[in-house]
């Protein structure tokens, strides 16, 4: 039986669950399609997700549709998850983009049009809602040109728009207008069309499945109007999940827990993995494999193995979301970007605040884009996120799965600090007030966008223990957590340059005795002075983050719309008129989006469509550059830093 990796992808509220809902129930899986509203839908397992009535984590569930075995992925809608949004379309085969037919083309929609072209995922255009008032085929057909710059080709016709009864009826591949569409760019058929010749069929579906063009259905996900449509595209016009031969290859992309612990879950693109097979992941050791649950029709079943093209959940191993087995296809990989804001939570029960160190760590290990910074020692948790509705969906996580009620300070646009020179410091064992039992010299140095902290540690392998040297290292990355202005440090290496150490000592006839030895602790206690000085001499400069927009305006709000980007301080790159509507692309602060965001609709009647993504970080130039305050000892006051990290 042929295989279907299926993404039902769209802007939140379009549809795309109770789509999810109707093929089960046109595929026999249910009996009745389950209801958003209701919190009855299989693919929203989530108790949060029923009672907010929106996806938060893409699930995964199968049905059958003639020959063809389909596994259907139902990811979320709403900007703040869109990470979710690529990592599955990472191992899709294709992809249903649903668009209201009501709304039309909204911003969530392009950003997602966007990545399945990047990635590469063929796709088919559902438009929905058809039996809702304001419904326009036509109209939305003509905003998926303008604006997304697609060329579907519209598979049915509607009868009855805006009202319950509306009814959808199949047009043929051979029907003249679609023919038309296709004659465009394919010379095969154009030769024969325009020769009055009869239009083959099977040319006609190798175009649809071949060119640039999209094919489309119209329908409602509520009444099922459309849909049998839908399906007999999907088994006709959509390539199915290539299969290859040899060792296991598959790409992780998801990470939850269940009653039964931690769970990875993963597509194999070629090969056999089975029960008990040692794995190896991208940069580590092999691990086995302990239980391997594969999705069927009938649920998700525990098996001996998973068959390339299936997706399965697998225990045992302990993958991150991006990581791979074997080599798996390389068009298949998705970008993280980072968040761009950040806050520091607490918990309400500060009795709980161990409780709460252990849900954020396990929320961050689902979910790579959550970036957690825990301090145990000044008993703070700082979390970098994409929005205000993540902060809601993480805080309503910790009550219901760990008991947990926190609160978020206010939400600041995360900034970074680079090192501007080069600088250097050193701390002798026992001068000047040093109270640990090491010596540490370390240069810090710039290095370009994108490096990260680089450790080296210099001359000092094989006259240092290597425990002692990890432990430099691990002090060293901690506090560059903290720049001068309180942002974390990157883009920098950082070089060892001078130790010293007492060798492992005891008094006669006792055993190891501490005071008068030299310890890891030492070294990753005094390695955050050190570092302050160093950057004290280096110097950093506060970096914010920028974003590109592409902001799609009828063309007389262009002036009004520009006045404002220009007053918010965004470089405009290129604009190109399509369709009646202007397309202009640039670069703008985070910090300042969400005024352009208040705004668009006002001044725009409501037909802008804006996406922004992080692009790079600039130097915050002009102002101020903003500081956070500082948790825990200033390092720069190394008496306060001995002493609130006694030895």
């Amino acid at each position: 039986m042929a295989l279907l990796n299926l993404g039902i992808v769209a802007h939140v509220d379009a549809g795309k669950t109770s789509l999810t809902e109707r093929l089960l129930y046109e595929a026999g899986a249910v009996s009745e399609p389950g209801s958003v509203d209701a919190g009855t839908t299989r693919t929203d397992s989530m108790d949060l997700e029923r009672r907010r009535g929106i996806t938060i984590r893409a699930a995964v569930t199968s049905i059958t549709i003639g020959d063809l075995s389909i596994n259907l992925l139902d990811t979320p809608g709403h900007p703040d998850f869109i990470a979710e949004v690529e990592r599955s379309l990472a191992v899709l085969d294709a992809a249903v983009l649903v668009v209201s037919s009501v709304e039309g083309v909204q911003p969530q929609t392009v950003a997602i049009w966007r990545a399945l072209r990047r990635i590469g995922v063929p796709t088919v255009f559902f438009f929905n809602k058809v039996d809702r008032g304001g419904a326009d085929v036509d109209r939305v057909t003509a905003q998926v040109r303008h604006r997304l710059g697609a060329r579907p080709v519209l598979l049915g016709t509607v009868t009855g728009q805006g009202r319950r009864e509306a009814r959808v009826q199949a047009v043929d591949l051979d029907a003249e207008p679609v023919v038309a569409e296709v004659a465009e760019v394919d010379d095969a058929v154009a030769a024969r069309w325009l020769t009055d010749r009869p239009v083959r069929v099977r040319d006609v579906r190798r175009a649809l499945r071949r060119a640039e063009l999209v094919p489309a259905v119209c329908g409602s996900a509520i009444t099922g109007a459309g849909v049998r449509q839908l399906c007999d595209v999907l088994a006709d016009l959509l390539p199915h999940g290539e299969t290859r031969d040899g060792p296991p290859a598959g790409t992780v992309f998801a990470v939850d827990r269940d009653g039964h612990g931690r769970r990875v879950w993963l597509r194999l693109w070629s090969g056999r993995l089975r029960v008990r097979d040692r794995v190896r992941l991208t940069g580590g050791r092999p691990e086995p494999v302990t239980e391997i649950a594969v999705i069927e029709p009938e649920g998700m079943l525990v098996r001996g193995s998973v068959s390339a093209g299936q997706i399965a959940a697998v225990r045992g191993v302990s993958a991150r979301i991006g990581q791979h087995i074997g080599d798996p296809p390389r068009r298949h990989a998705y970008r993280f970007p980072p968040p761009t804001r950040q806050a520091v939570v607490e918990p309400v029960d500060p009795a709980q605040r161990l409780a709460m160190f252990a849900g954020l760590a396990e929320l961050a290990d689902e979910d790579p884009l959550v970036d957690l910074r825990l301090d145990e020692q000044q008993a703070e948790a700082v979390i970098r996120l994409h929005g205000e509705v993540q902060k809601e969906v993480l805080a309503a996580l910790m009550e219901d799965r760990y008991g947990v009620r926190v609160r978020f300070s206010g939400t600041l646009t995360a900034c970074i600090e680079r090192v501007a020179g080069t600088g250097g410091a050193e701390e002798r064992v026992r001068e000047r007030g040093n109270p640990y039992l090491a010596g540490l010299g370390l240069r810090i140095e710039a290095a370009p966008a994108g490096h990260g902290i680089e450790f080296r540690p210099g001359i000092e392998p094989g006259r240092l223990p290597p425990a002692f040297v990890a432990a430099t290292e691990e002090g060293v990355r901690a506090a560059l957590r903290q720049g001068r202005h309180g942002w974390p440090v990157t883009d920098c290496t950082v070089t060892m340059t001078a130790s010293r150490y007492w060798p492992r000592q005891s008094r006669p006839h006792q055993k190891f005795d501490k005071s008068i030895s030299t310890v890891a602790a030492d070294f990753r206690n005094l390695a955050p002075v050190v570092v302050a000085a160093a950057l004290r001499q280096a110097g950093t400069r506060v970096c914010q983050p920028i974003e590109r927009f592409d902001v799609n305006l009828p063309r007389h709000t262009v002036e009004t719309v520009l006045a404002l980007l220009g007053r918010l301080g965004a470089v405009v790159h290129d604009t190109a008129v399509a369709g009646g509507y202007l397309e202009v692309s640039g670069t703008l602060p985070s910090a300042r989006v969400p005024r352009v965001v208040a705004a668009l609709p006002e001044l725009t009647g409501g037909e802008a469509v804006l996406t922004t993504t992080f692009d790079h970080y600039a130097p915050v130039s002009g102002e101020e550059p903003p500081r956070l305050p500082r948790r825990g000892p200033d390092p720069d006051d190394r008496e306060a830093w001995f002493r609130a990290v006694p030895r």
